[in-house]
């Protein structure tokens, strides 16, 4: 199984650190919009009061818009032909509107009603993911064509993971800057909180569409070409088309067997952890601290960002393991370690001994630090293999499956924590006084979901059948039938 032959990467396929670090602004601006409204939710259940279940639902009905949203602008940015590329733009024009929106989606009136609550967050976060997918899709599918190297490919997308990172360094200290002393209330901070994050949206998302280019022109199919003097087709007919080869070619994308099972492996470990990532709040307020808010924020904060900082280390061993091993294996390996820091958590978190939760940390951080170090460069191999099969370049219509997918377990994740924090019999109205039962299940829940589905993340990627000698040739081929990429300048 192991990957002997490797193939050293040529000086004309080499992404310079700087560009790099660019495309890692556009993973930070990502992973801070999504942390942001994720960890920043728990104030429409304890500023607000509103009913768990239903701020689960806030979180999930919105992103399921994306199955829809999420291919049509891949579709989109694959087949737009500017002068400015078939990114850049979407890039710079989503990172502004998803910055201005996610600010005033904060700005909460006080004194309403739980169903104005509801209906004012639900509209805010449907406009939100709108702009959140223009700005997204393309940044990603833009990282799968800068270059055409296997192991540059990783080490590409250990940079922007690594930059991604620094967002969940910020992202853990959210509830205790929210209920800081100068605040009145927990959402007052969070409509503050909200405008800073969007003013950083804004001024760091724009850089990959300024300082980047992208590789590929995207040719006009032949059968697209309108020859000289024969009438331009009618808008409706245009359409109908447009209509017709969007829907075929996500269809198209979905039989990529190699694709499926980097998809189904996402959703499992993602999926996993997002659907404890409020349980754990809740574990650590309401069971080592017995109820202090703003004692067991802290400890979540120092345990998040430990995490974070774990990841960067994570990250640079994943990228060099991968190079010796392989992606499949070295990922195989990360997992299995984050496996033993979720079970761990069962143990470590202790209100006889608070810093034992911080032990985990590190182990968990293989999870996620592998995942989107090697998902993303193991995909632009699988654009390669789909190149080779079809003849279209589709960075976009995978980057936005891709990415649904991630959204989709985010949404999923959201909505069953809820319903699974009512289930376990959670009372917010009992601050630390709150059932063996409940604080059973809880802990169970956080430690053992994550557990039991990155097992299951092993077994999908284990006939990955995409190898460093089987890439090579794939390029090769590529490189016969097409010739030198034109680049964009």
């Amino acid at each position: 199984m192991a990957e002997m032959k490797h193939y050293k990467t040529a000086p004309e396929d080499r992404i310079s650190l700087a560009h790099k670090i660019i495309y890692g602004f556009g993973a930070f601006v990502n992973n801070l919009l999504a942390a942001a409204i994720g960890g920043m939710s728990i104030v429409l259940n304890l500023g607000l009061g509103m009913n768990p279940a239903l701020v689960g639902l806030l979180g999930a009905l919105p992103r399921l818009t994306d199955a829809i949203t999420d291919p049509l602008m891949g579709y989109i940015s694959d087949h737009t032909r500017t002068r400015w590329g078939r990114r850049r733009p979407y890039i710079f024009i989503g990172a502004i509107a998803a910055g201005i929106i996610y600010a005033m989606l904060w700005q909460l009136p006080l004194g309403m009603s739980e169903n104005y609550y509801f209906w004012f967050f639900l509209i805010g976060s449907f406009i939100f993911y709108l702009a959140y997918t223009v700005f997204a899709t393309p940044w990603v599918a833009l990282g799968y064509e800068l270059t055409p190297d296997y192991h540059e490919r990783t080490r590409l997308m250990g940079v922007q993971n690594f930059m991604g990172q620094l967002a969940y360094v910020i992202s853990p200290w959210f509830l205790w800057i929210m209920q800081a002393w100068f605040f009145d209330d927990l959402v007052e901070g969070a409509a503050y909180l909200a405008i800073g994050i969007g003013v950083l949206t804004i001024i760091v998302g724009i850089l990959p569409a300024i300082f980047l280019r992208e590789r590929f022109k995207q040719p006009v199919p032949r059968e697209e070409l309108v020859k000289e003097g024969e009438p331009v087709p009618p808008v409706g007919q245009a359409l109908k088309k447009n209509i017709k080869d969007f829907f075929s070619g996500f269809l198209e994308t979905l039989k990529v067997t190699p694709f499926l099972k980097l998809c189904a492996a996402t959703f499992l470990v993602f999926n996993g952890f997002m659907l404890v990532a409020s349980f754990q709040f809740y574990v650590i307020i309401y069971y080592v601290f017995g109820g202090d808010q703003v004692l067991g924020a802290e400890y979540a904060g120092w345990s998040g960002t430990l995490a974070a900082v774990s990841t960067f280390c994570v990250i640079f061993l994943v990228t060099w393991m991968s190079t010796r091993l392989g992606k499949r294996r070295t990922f195989f390996i990360a997992i299995a370690i984050s496996m033993v820091g979720y079970g761990s958590k069962w143990f470590c978190y202790n209100p006889e001994i608070p810093w034992l939760l911080l032990l985990p940390a590190p182990l968990m951080a293989f999870g996620l630090g592998a995942l989107f170090t090697l998902m993303g460069s193991m995909i632009a191999d699988v654009c390669d293999l789909d190149e080779l099969n079809t003849g279209q370049r589709r960075e976009g219509m995978f980057a936005s499956i891709y990415w649904w997918v991630v959204k989709l377990g985010m949404a999923l994740a959201l909505a069953l924590s809820g319903f699974l924090l009512n289930w376990t019999g959670f009372n917010v109205d009992l601050n630390g006084a709150q059932t063996e039962q409940a604080i059973f299940l809880m802990r169970l829940f956080d430690a053992l979901i994550p557990f039991v589905s990155s097992g299951l993340a092993i077994w999908a990627v284990y006939a990955f059948p995409i190898t460093e000698e089987r890439a090579h040739e794939i390029r090769l081929e590529l490189e016969a039938r097409r010739g030198e990429p034109e680049v964009e300048n």
